[in-house]
């Protein structure tokens, strides 16, 4: 088939013009290990050192030989890859070894957990959404029978003249008529604003600065209001909350709290009174919070929240997308700071770098069991993505766990490097964050520097972007800025980082770390 006449460009083109213009629009040619190949214009074969790693999905790298041999031989035997409506055991053995992950690392044997399985980590997330909806509404039935019963109570005891009808502080009744008459008006009136609340959405709790996706439901958790803002009436709404204070969480909730009218017969009076409605969905929390800077959560914070789950009787979704399969340290991000949920999210390194694949976790105590047949995809627990997965399990949990190990170890050694750049341009670096190989070095607020192009960069939100160019442009180093300001350099490289990885880095930094001291802004013009 031929080209389109003219050269028109049909994908990426808005974005491809962006990167070219803050340095970034490279074309990568071959990638293996921490490092992305391309081929400049003279026909040479460029190394760039990759501390981006698909935005944290490659712990084993690009092309782990390991990980590659066996897709290899998964295809050569020819193995089913898409037969929806089938048993597929690889399901349940993913599961059952993240199950035992979980026990070890979290729960202390504490259940089980049912999974479901997605193609992406925002796909999860949306499951995790539709399920606490379907565990929500399931609540919400079980109390409207409740109060259905009791109405029925109540006439009884009115139509046998054991119960007279009492004035109420919630509904003015008439003084006309019959107590049969007052009570069927007091019914329907609670029977109708009671069918309001009934019809509305629930309300989820985020933390401030989350990112849980971009898809219809998961981008109403993402706080960041130039991807949501536009799209808020398609979706669930959300109370997004500072970690750091408890007391705003509990004041939040208190807030947010509805309730049913329902009517019941005291010692022959039928009096109104409140229930509890269950407005909040979900509290979605990632441990380490990525798009905020690669901040953890602190262990006061983790408790508040799962004392905040648990007095509301939401469920705890824990997005382990960005933090989890080993890349802190641990396979899953919340054990280090004790945060124990309902829900669990897992995807990037799961797909061993080659292959998409993500999978929702719930606890037993709260799955239903009509959600496999309610949720289904074409694609998702695909067998080829299946025996991926399987494989990077298997090499994380090798060796007693010898990759968590290693992803500490690299991850301590690479913060060390960065937190002494930060001390020696104390003037120019606010901070470093992060745990394990999940890293970022916060700058200084630029918006009121002496130099004019600074101060433009900084004011459009595009200072970190310059920044990632001129490392790549002059360094070979591939970083992106990360968190709401752009102020900060993220860094997710894999566990084979290299000593000499970390010295060029740390080379790259100060180079930067003195063109911003100097105030010269011209110098991160691409």
């Amino acid at each position: 088939m031929s080209s389109p006449a003219g050269g028109s460009v049909f994908a990426d083109r808005v974005l491809n013009d962006w990167l070219s213009s803050v340095g970034l629009g490279i074309e990568y040619s071959r990638a293996e290990a921490n490092t992305l190949y391309f081929v400049d214009e003279d026909g040479e074969e460029v190394p760039v050192l990759d501390h981006v790693c698909g935005f944290g999905s490659l712990i084993f790298g690009h092309h782990h030989p390991d990980i590659t041999a066996h897709a290899k031989a998964t295809l050569d035997q020819q193995i089913p890859v898409y037969v929806p409506l089938s048993r597929q055991s690889h399901a349940n053995d993913i599961a059952a070894v993240l199950n035992a992950i979980l026990w070890r690392e979290i729960q202390g044997g504490d259940g089980d957990y049912a999974a479901i399985f997605a193609n992406s980590g925002a796909e999860a997330v949306e499951i995790c959404v539709k399920h606490a909806e379907l565990e929500r509404r399931a609540r919400i039935a079980k109390l409207t029978e409740e109060v259905g019963r009791n109405a029925q109570k109540a006439r009884e005891a009115v139509g046998a003249g054991r119960a007279t009808v009492a004035e109420n502080p919630y509904i003015q009744l008439g003084r006309e008529g019959g107590e049969t008459e007052r009570l069927e008006q007091l019914l329907a009136e609670a029977g109708r604003r009671n069918a309001e609340l009934i019809a509305k959405g629930p309300v989820h709790l985020a933390l401030e600065n989350a990112f849980h996706g971009k898809l219809v439901a998961s981008v109403q958790l993402t706080q960041n209001p130039h991807w949501r803002l536009p799209f808020t009436s398609l979706a669930s709404s959300t109370r997004f909350l500072r970690a750091d204070r408890p007391e705003a969480m509990k004041a939040a909730v208190e807030e947010l709290r509805m309730n049913l009218l329902d009517v019941l017969v005291d010692d022959g009076v039928v009096t109104v009174v409140e229930r509890d409605f269950p407005v909040i969905g979900a509290f979605f929390v990632e441990p380490v919070q990525g798009a905020n800077g690669m901040r953890p959560l602190t262990e006061a914070a983790a408790r508040e929240i799962r004392a905040v789950c648990d007095a509301v009787g939401c469920p705890l979704i824990v997005d382990e997308i960005h933090s989890g399969m080993g890349r802190t340290g641990a396979f899953f991000a919340g054990s280090h700071m004790g945060l124990r949920g309902d829900y669990y999210t897992l995807a990037k390194s799961i797909g061993g770098g080659i292959a998409k694949n993500a999978v929702a976790l719930f606890h037993r105590d709260r799955f239903r069991p009509e959600f496999e047949v309610m949720h289904s995809s074409t694609f998702a627990k695909d067998g080829f993505s299946a025996s991926i997965a399987l494989k990077v399990l298997e090499m994380l949990e090798a060796d007693d766990g010898r990759a968590y190990r290693v992803a500490a170890e690299r991850g301590e050694r690479l913060k060390e490097v960065l937190t002494t750049v930060a001390s020696d341009y104390p003037d120019v670096v606010d901070a470093v964050h992060g745990i394990g190989l999940m890293l970022a070095l916060e700058f200084k607020d630029q918006t009121r520097a002496a130099s004019e192009p600074l101060r433009e960069k900084a004011a459009s939100g595009m200072l970190g972007y310059c920044i990632a160019g001129l490392v790549l442009r002059e360094h070979r180093i591939r970083v992106l800025p990360v968190g709401p300001a752009g102020n900060s350099v993220r860094f997710e490289p894999s566990i084979y980082l290299t000593d000499a990885d970390i010295a060029r880095t740390e080379n790259a930094l100060r180079d930067v770390c003195t063109i911003l001291r100097a105030q010269d802004g011209d110098r991160l013009t691409p």
